[in-house]
Parts: C-alpha cells; sequence; structure tokens
C-alpha cells in the first residue's frame, strides 16, 4: 500500500508508510524543539505549543532557556546546553517548567546535537509530559510484573496467529520452553490439542473483535502426556491506540480439578438417576422373567455394554445353593441384554438356558462367596474365567470386552445369583463408583426377584392344584360333543376359583357344570375342589338342577364365608333338552343353525352362599346341532366395557355353527381373553349329537 492509499492519520491527513504507525506517540505527545547555536528557537512544534503554552509566533527567535526553563533551573539549563554544543554528546532529564499561564509542570527532556549539510550545528530538543512518561511506565511495568508472575498462561500472537511471547505459567501448562513457541502456531507447538478449532476461533476474534471467554480445551501436552487435561482459554483482540490490529491475547487456565469434579458431580447425579429409575422400572410385577428383563433394561446402556440377570438352578428349583470351592454351579440366564455388542451377545448363554460354569469361572466364585468380582482391565488369559466355554471366550476377545464385573444377587442373605456386567463400547473400565452402583442395583432387585420367585412358587402350586381338582373328560359324553379350556389369570395375579365339570348321569344324560369361586389363592383352589366334589356326588343322586343348588348352597354356607356362582345343566338327548338352573352366573349361550346366538334368559338367583334363596330349574329346547356355551366372568368382563357390550361381542364370535368345539374355544378366549386381565376363565361348549 503507497502513501496515496494508505488510510488517512489524525486531523485527515494521509499516513506515510508501507503499515499503520504506533499510536504510542500519539498518547506521549512529545514537543520537538530546534536550537541554534545562540539557543535561539528556530524551530516550534504544535505539541510544543500544547506543552509549554506558547504559541510559535512568539517562540520563535526567543531564547529557548527564557520559554522553556523555569527561571530557578535557567543557570543550570544554560550550561547543559553548551555541554551539548561543545562535546556532541547528548543529555537528559527533567525539570519543572513555567508555562505562559503561569502554571509549573514536570517535563522530560531528551537533547542531542544536530549538523546540517553545510555544517551547522543546531540542539534538538524532545520534551514530553513527565507523568504521563510515568503512567506509561507503571503501565508497562505493573504489565510485565503480572505476565511473568501470574499464575494464568498468557500468550499473544502475531495477526498470522503465531505465538510473539509467552509467560512462564504457559510453558509450565505447555511444558515447552518459551523460546520454542515463538514463531510457531498452535499446531505447530501443542499437536495433541484440537489446535484448528482453536485457530478457527482465533481468526474469528482478529476478524469480529468479540472476545471468546472459557472455552473449554481438552486434551494432552508434553507437560503430561499420559494424562488428559482440561483448560478454560480466552482470546482477546489487541489493538493500538489508533485501533490496528496488532494480534490476539491468549488466557489459559488449567481447570482439569473443576472439570474433573464437575464430571464426579454428573456421574454421581446419573448414579442417583439411575437407583431412583431402578426403584420405579424393576419389580413392576410379580413375573419372575420380567422383572430380570426390568434389571437388565436398567443397566444397559448406563452401566454396561452388555448385563445378564442369571440365577442359580437350585435357586430356581426352590431349594438353597452351597457351592463348595470345586463345586461347579448350574446357572440359568434369566434375561441378557446388549446394546451395540451383538458379538458378545452371542457369547451370553440365552436366556431361559442353563449352563455348567466351572468352579474357576469367576461368575462362579461370585455367587459362592457372595462378593463382587471385578476385572478393570480384562486381558486375553481373564477371557476364559469369564466366558462359559472356549468358544464364548474367543467370541468375547472378538467382540473387544475390555472390562467386568459380576455382583451377587443377595435377598434375606441368601445368594439367588448374579448380574453379570460386561463394557465393549464404553471405553471406560468399571471403577469403585460403578461397583457400588451395581450392588445398589443388585441388592434392590434381588428382593424383587425373590418376592418374584417365591410367587411363582406359590402360583404354581396353585395352578397344580386347580389343574388337579379340574376334569379330564372325553371328547364325546352321551349325546353331546364336549370341548373345554382353563386359562390362568394374568402373571400379576393369583390362581382363581374357576372349574367346570362334565358328568355322566343315566339314561345317556350329561350334567354340565360351571362356577366361580370369589376370591384367589390357593384357599380359592381348594375351596373350588370341595364345591365340585360335591357336585358330582348330589349329581350322580340325579336331582333336579334347583335342588342341587340348594344343597350347594348350604355347603357353600359352611365354607369360610366363600361365595361363589354356579349354572348346572343336565342335558336329556332323548327328549332333546337342557334344563338349566342359575345361581348368580351370567346366562349361557345357544347357537342353533340357522338362527342368531342368543343368552338364555333364565333367573339369576343369588349366589351359592347367601343362603336362604330359592333356586328355578328351566327347561330348554336342544335339538342336534344346538350348541351351549357356559363360561365364567373372567372370559367377558373388563374395566374399559360394559358387561352388555362384551356379551353382545361374544354373541357376535358365534357366527359359525359348523366351527369344530375345539376351535371354537380358542377363537373366544385369543379374542376375548387379554394376557393382562386379573381373573382366570372356565369355559365349555357342548354339542348335540345327530345320532345319540
Amino acid at each position: 500500500m503507497d502513501a496515496a492509499e494508505s488510510p488517512a492519520g489524525h486531523g485527515g491527513e494521509p499516513v506515510r508508510g508501507p503499515e499503520q504507525p504506533s499510536g504510542l506517540l500519539d498518547v506521549l505527545n512529545v514537543a520537538s524543539v530546534v536550537l541554534d547555536t545562540e539557543g535561539r528557537i528556530a524551530l516550534w512544534s504544535p505539541q510544543a505549543e500544547e506543552l509549554f503554552g506558547y504559541p510559535a509566533q512568539e517562540a520563535l527567535g526567543r531564547y529557548a532557556a527564557h520559554v522553556m526553563v523555569h527561571e530557578q533551573h535557567v543557570d543550570l539549563v544554560v550550561k547543559l546546553f553548551a555541554d551539548v554544543m561543545a562535546t556532541g554528546e547528548g543529555w537528559a532529564g527533567a525539570f519543572p517548567i513555567r508555562r505562559k499561564d503561569g502554571t509549573t509542570r514536570l517535563v522530560e527532556f531528551r537533547n542531542m546535537r544536530l549538523l546540517d549539510e553545510r555544517g551547522d550545528v543546531y540542539a534538538l530538543g524532545l520534551a514530553t509530559d513527565r507523568s504521563t512518561v510515568r503512567r506509561l511506565e507503571q503501565d508497562a511495568a505493573l504489565t510485565a510484573r503480572m505476565v511473568q508472575q501470574s499464575p494464568t498462561g498468557l500468550a499473544v500472537l502475531d495477526t498470522e496467529l503465531r505465538f510473539v511471547s509467552v509467560n512462564p505459567a504457559l510453558e509450565r501448562i505447555d511444558g515447552i520452553p518459551a523460546e520454542d513457541h515463538i514463531g510457531r502456531t498452535f499446531h505447530e507447538v501443542l499437536p495433541l490439542l484440537d489446535a484448528e478449532a482453536l485457530e478457527s476461533e482465533a481468526r474469528q476474534v482478529l476478524r469480529t473483535g468479540r472476545p471468546v471467554i472459557h472455552r473449554r480445551i481438552m486434551g494432552r501436552t508434553p507437560a503430561d502426556p499420559d494424562e488428559d487435561h482440561a483448560w478454560a482459554m480466552s482470546l482477546y483482540r489487541l489493538e493500538d491506540a489508533r485501533g490496528t490490529v496488532l494480534g490476539v491475547a491468549a488466557s489459559t487456565v488449567d481447570v482439569t480439578e473443576q472439570y474433573r469434579a464437575g464430571v464426579e458431580a454428573e456421574a454421581a447425579r446419573r448414579r442417583l438417576a439411575l437407583i431412583a429409575d431402578a426403584t420405579t422400572r424393576i419389580g413392576t410385577t410379580l413375573e419372575l422373567d420380567r422383572t430380570a428383563r426390568e434389571l437388565a433394561d436398567v443397566a444397559v446402556p448406563e452401566l454396561a455394554d452388555i448385563a445378564a440377570v442369571d440365577l442359580l438352578e437350585a435357586v430356581m428349583e426352590g431349594r438353597r445353593s452351597s457351592l463348595g470351592p470345586t463345586q461347579a454351579a448350574a446357572i440359568r440366564a434369566l434375561a441378557v441384554q446388549a446394546q451395540d455388542a451383538p458379538e458378545a451377545l452371542a457369547a451370553a448363554d440365552p436366556a431361559g438356558q442353563v449352563a455348567r460354569y466351572g468352579p474357576d469361572r469367576l461368575v462362579t466364585e461370585c455367587v459362592r462367596t457372595g462378593e463382587a468380582v471385578m476385572v478393570a482391565q480384562v486381558k486375553d488369559e481373564d477371557l476364559p474365567r469369564i466366558a462359559r466355554s472356549p468358544a464364548a471366550a474367543e467370541l468375547l476377545a472378538r467382540a473387544g470386552v475390555h472390562s467386568y464385573l459380576a455382583v451377587p444377587l443377595i435377598a434375606r442373605g441368601e445368594v439367588l445369583g448374579a448380574l453379570d456386567l460386561k463394557r465393549v463400547r464404553n471405553p471406560l473400565p468399571f471403577g469403585e463408583d460403578d461397583l457400588l452402583l451395581a450392588r445398589e442395583l443388585a441388592s434392590r432387585a434381588a428382593v424383587q426377584i425373590d418376592n418374584a420367585r417365591w410367587y411363582q412358587s406359590a402360583r404354581n402350586t396353585a395352578l397344580a392344584l386347580q389343574r388337579s381338582l379340574l376334569p379330564s373328560h372325553p371328547a364325546v359324553t352321551g349325546g353331546l360333543d364336549v370341548a373345554s379350556r382353563y386359562r390362568p389369570a394374568g402373571a400379576t395375579t393369583e390362581v382363581g376359583g374357576d372349574w367346570f365339570d362334565v358328568i355322566p348321569l343315566d339314561g345317556a344324560r350329561t350334567a354340565l357344570v360351571v362356577g366361580d369361586v370369589m376370591g384367589s389363592g390357593i384357599s380359592a383352589a381348594a375351596t373350588m375342589g370341595r364345591l365340585r366334589t360335591a357336585t358330582n356326588t348330589l349329581a350322580s343322586l340325579g336331582l333336579d338342577p334347583a335342588v342341587l343348588l340348594t344343597h350347594l348352597d348350604r355347603i357353600t354356607a359352611g365354607l369360610d364365608h366363600y361365595i361363589a356362582t354356579c349354572v348346572y345343566v343336565v342335558h336329556d338327548p332323548e327328549r332333546r333338552e337342557c334344563r338349566i338352573a342359575n345361581a348368580g352366573h351370567l346366562p349361557p349361550a345357544r347357537l342353533r343353525p340357522g338362527r342368531a346366538p342368543e343368552l338364555l334368559d333364565l333367573p339369576t338367583g343369588a349366589p351359592l352362599g347367601v343362603g336362604g334363596v330359592e333356586f328355578t330349574t328351566v327347561t330348554v329346547d336342544f335339538v342336534p346341532g344346538d350348541q351351549l356355551v357356559l363360561y365364567t366372568d373372567g372370559l367377558v368382563e373388563t374395566r374399559r366395557h360394559s358387561l352388555d357390550e362384551r356379551l353382545d361381542t361374544l354373541l357376535t364370535l358365534l357366527d359359525d355353527p359348523a366351527r369344530p368345539l375345539e376351535n371354537m374355544c380358542d377363537h373366544l378366549l385369543d379374542t376375548l381373553h387379554h394376557p393382562d386381565n386379573h381373573d382366570d376363565v372356565a369355559l365349555l361348549v357342548a354339542r348335540a349329537r345327530q345320532d345319540p
């Protein structure tokens, strides 16, 4: 850029020179004075006018000592002037001056002898206000002292983003001497940091003037090449008094401890959140497999990349396990969960499978001792002790399993199994905090798993009892084809007291019974068994249905305050009729070829056990091809629909009189009975045969 193209200086004058001038001389406001050999003022600058208060027309030609120096120092200044002119050696010092307005000001001088081309001698005097000089000196000294002694790393970079200066603190942070910074860029000095991002932000600061405050940087420097550190860096644009951009100032503070504390605090917060989440998510039902899946789901991916919930087979069978140091452990995997670890998942035992782990395996050690086992850094020689087999160990190696943790599931003083955790994607090894979290999760989940285990055991016992009490009838009896189903309630509830029965009677007649003991559990199932036995005994006497229900009512009244509903049907193939009595039960449905399905209009009657209520027998036609559907309320009752709506749905499903009875049972159950229904179902379908 030539003078004509360069920006304008102060007062609109063009700036002379290839680069912008510094504003420091403008701050000093240096006055220039030229004296002849006699000490008269020959040249007088505008800055001299401002400093001494005399305009040029008053100062030119006068003795400088009378204009520029306080009267008490005139003799000394005259002598110093003579020495400069005689010897050519410069002189510097500070003197008070008397300004034209009579005020006194301390001024610092620089004097030197000048020669022109003819050999004539002149004296050049440079003067500036001493307070301005002192202020700049103090600022410079303060700045230098602060830069040198500051614990904050400080650096100045030029407009090409090359280091111009660094302070000792930055030398310590970078682990690089100051001289090795000078003239080099971020990328050249600190290649292990994200230098491109830093330089991009620095260029933005140069361009806009907007500072970057506390920009976090992560990485390593030669000062500590083995550990990651965190720094907070701020960038500011540097300008001189004229606004010329000089470069960028950078300040760097090591915030590693604060960062780690923040990370630990965040980790603690996430651990608490995970525990709170586990409290709400684990044990939502009393289903054992589901509870195990809930624990595995909570553990992945917050705690591990793959999690397995394993129970000892002895515990699953209701026995206490006591493993010796040389005994293998028979373990059943209840749930396995993984995220982005297909090979590690393939190495895990499938849910529901029982596997034997040798006494040297880590999970065996965990369930035998009741203590956690952690391998923070898994080596090749550790994998055979983690995996069940060499093939599984090979899969874990290919998956990149690098950290392992197993914690026991202990409830009520008994080791039930283990929570088995592995890390593949998560680069961090398991640590003490992870161990504490895993123990807390396992402790909370173990109680839920134990509850589910005992509930399932009790439920299985009740189901076994109930199924043992239900009949095993032939498909054909008397003049009827018969099919039946019993479906227990959803897994969250106990077994109920629903039952059905098919009782052959004399004369080719058949009694059909469906009943429901109100309540649930083993007690209700046992009551159901007693009522079924009583029904069979009374039926063998050939009693009228209403009379039979009257006897059952008296029996039920003495059974621990239980109440039951029941519908009792006697089919007579010779008379082609059914005689029916109802004790508070839902009406049977009749399906006849060529006619719409219907609910039989029967007196409802009172439930068994109420006592003192008469029952009524109703006779209905039942010719060959007719079907009768008897059911308990669990088939049709829901919380979201009215009973009338559900009964209408039942009739709609009875749309094909020719459908096989077994298919009819499945069709009704699959359509009407939801798996989460809180009631069990007994269903009995009978069709009158063409050839009784």
